[in-house]
């Protein structure tokens, strides 16, 4: 399992970059109307400022400004990509990142 270093400092900016485990794949731009009601929800949820957002046909750049006291950028990935995959048919196969056995 990977282990990340990741920078908890609250209220700062922060650069993202997320791509799919099939990176020869256009999804994100077929299914942008689905990619934005996710980040909307997210957004809503969770709320912050999207400074700047690139969406690329198999990658999304951010620039994000967390709120004051708050450094949890990995739960708003998390419901944004949660809330983006929910409705898709199931792989046939799994990526190397998600046979790993706990």
């Amino acid at each position: 399992m990977s282990r990340y270093r990741r920078a908890k400092i609250e209220g700062r900016v922060f650069f993202f970059t997320l791509t799919l485990a099939d990176r020869s794949s256009d999804l994100l731009v077929r299914e942008i109307d689905r990619l934005r009601r996710s980040y909307q929800l997210m957004q809503e949820r969770l709320p912050f400022d999207t400074i700047a957002i690139c969406i690329l046909p198999d990658h999304p750049h951010a620039l994000w400004q967390l709120p004051d006291g708050d450094a949890d950028f990995a739960s708003r990935w998390s419901l944004f990509k949660r809330g983006f995959s929910q409705g898709f048919p199931p792989a046939t196969t799994r990526s190397v990142s998600k046979n790993y056995e706990a």
